[in-house]
């Protein structure tokens, strides 16, 4: 799963509350909707020595992390191969093979980056860090230091931090996090990455600043645990509409010596800022910023496998299954990214379905493609590479299922899912039927304004007008304390790290039972008459495979 801290910390809040304790014991007193005898015998075939098998040879040593476009990645992607191949499913990839291959830019930010303010030189790394995307030539900055609060200008929020300033060629010095005590759903949309540096960018700034605020689970060295490490984009992404300055990060004690000299401290005049008092000013300290990137180019490949249907009318749709099974691969200095939660785990269900579906010898009218996904830690790309060049009509794609795990799942019987936009389509009307025959609990989205709909692959298919579910669950809660202990232990040691490795005491019947929840949905869709549709009133009610722009997000 991408990068995003804090949301993984709204999935486990929501996972791990009381409310979801209680619901979950009002969804066990209903009746539940029975399974068919096709569909006992299939789940009765998926087996959890499958998953473990699968997940430990993924975050095995020897997969060296499965990091897109490095060798690991392509070791992982042959045996991902060689599994479907075993189990008898056609090559759905390029040239009757099972790989779709895709080529990538990798890219690390030099050491010697530099960054400097009047006479004091920082260190890369200790220091500062540099935010992708990072400017496609070596790129020098110079202007005065300019602090505009957080950079908003709404009138919902009653503040305009650009009041009397010109950021025209200056370095724009931002507030990182948000004031306390604001509506979150308001700020999320009011003050988003994208409107405030879009204006900041359109109205002339050279480069930006942006002061890290520590938060729970993720403070300023855990941020750079994350981003000194390569990057990766697709080599034939579309260019963006406009050059993106360069962006550094800084923490709080950095800020204070850039406020050196000024009337106010930095602490003063964050605090002005948090209570919606005008604060921004020119600081009148001349910055020098220098990036310097290493780019190289390489591949990685989509695995991808087709089940055909039976039906002649309805074999040329497809229901499409995926797991992305790419983690951080190798760093420089050797250091691991086994990736087992995240998501050696998600590939382990995605095979232990396809063979359950074949030793069930089951006619299934629709067609089943099943694809392990690269590229997803750095933006989902090899899902936009599929959407973007398909291997079967994108508009015969009736849905996606799509597993993608911080493991949660792993700690105990499953006893809960979260709703991921779920009422947009009725695909809800299945799953909610196949979570009440196993007795499991679906949680609202615990934080929308943190948008978890978009952070995974399924989302890719949304913005192309296909129905998706993105399946992520969580234990029975028996020990509340306990579990939120392990939670934040997870997060803070193991999430995205070295660490994340296949644990003694995970409970592979947990992963079982979310894996068969996907696999029943799977058997319906393919099944019924009519592919899913979305909601009307849906913003992503479009055609299958469109091209038009995504909609807002929701």
């Amino acid at each position: 799963m991408c990068a995003y801290r804090l949301l993984i910390t709204a999935i486990i809040v929501a996972l791990f509350s009381f409310a979801s304790f209680a619901q979950q014991e009002t969804t066990a007193k209903k009746s539940a909707a029975g399974l068919t005898a096709n569909e006992q015998k299939a789940a009765s075939r998926l087996r959890s020595q499958t998953i473990r098998e699968v997940t430990t040879i993924l975050a095995s040593k020897g997969m060296e992390g499965r990091g897109t476009a490095q060798p690991g990645a392509d070791r992982a992607a042959k045996y991902i191969a060689e599994r479907f191949a075993k189990l008898g499913l056609k090559p759905g990839g390029d040239a009757n093979t099972y790989l779709q291959t895709i080529k990538f830019i990798v890219e690390r930010v030099s050491p010697e980056s530099s960054f400097k303010a009047s006479d004091t030189s920082f260190k890369y790394k200790e220091d500062f860090l540099v935010f992708p995307p990072f400017p496609t030539e070596p790129k020098d900055i110079r202007g005065n230091l300019i602090f505009v609060g957080y950079g908003v200008i709404s009138e919902k929020l009653k503040r305009n931090d650009l009041k009397d300033v010109d950021v025209k060629g200056k370095v724009v010095m931002v507030l990182g996090g948000k004031p306390k005590n604001v509506d979150n759903q308001i700020w999320a949309k009011e003050a988003s990455q994208e409107a405030v540096f879009g204006r900041l960018i359109l109205k002339g700034a050279a480069g930006f600043v942006i002061v890290w605020e520590d938060r729970q689970n993720l403070s300023f060295s855990l941020l750079a645990e994350h981003l000194r490490r390569r990057q990766t984009r697709l080599a034939q992404a579309p260019s963006m509409l406009f050059k993106i300055p360069p962006i550094i990060i800084v923490n709080e004690r950095m800020a204070e010596k850039l406020f050196t000299g000024q009337s106010i401290t930095f602490p003063q005049a964050r605090r002005m800022a948090e209570t919606g008092n005008w604060v921004s000013r020119d600081l009148n300290n001349p910055i020098t910023l220098s990036i310097r990137v290493k780019r190289e180019e390489g591949t990685s490949s989509n695995v991808i496998a087709v089940l055909e249907g039976s039906d002649p009318k309805l074999r040329d749709q497809a229901v499409i299954i995926t797991a992305h099974y790419d983690a951080y691969g190798i760093d420089e200095d050797g250091t691991i990214y086994p990736g087992a939660a995240d998501n050696a785990l998600g590939v382990g269900k995605l095979i232990a379905i396809a063979e359950s579906m074949k030793e069930a010898k089951l006619q299934l009218r629709r067609s089943i493609i099943f694809i392990a996904l690269t590229g997803e830690e750095y933006g989902s790309l090899g899902a936009e590479h599929w959407v973007s060049h398909p291997t079967w009509p994108i508009e015969k794609v009736a849905a996606n299922i799509n597993y993608d795990s911080i493991g949660t799942e792993a700690w105990g019987p499953l006893g809960t899912i979260i709703d991921v936009g779920y009422n947009h389509s009725d695909l809800e009307v299945i799953i909610n039927d196949v979570a009440a025959s196993y007795g499991i609990s679906i949680l609202p989205d615990p934080m929308p304004e943190q948008e978890l709909l978009s952070r995974s692959d399924h989302y890719t298919f949304f913005k192309r007008g296909i129905p998706a579910l993105f399946l992520i669950g969580g234990p029975k809660i028996d020990n509340l304390t306990e579990l939120l202990k392990r939670a934040n232990s997870w997060l803070t040691t193991r999430y995205h790290m070295s660490t994340d490795t296949v644990q003694l005491d995970w409970d592979w019947e947990g992963v079982r039972t979310l894996s068969k929840l996907g696999l029943i949905t799977c058997l319906r869709i393919a099944n019924q008459e009519a592919m899913p549709a979305w909601k009307p009133d849906s913003p992503y009610n479009r055609p299958r495979g469109t091209n038009l722009p995504p909609p807002e997000k929701q």
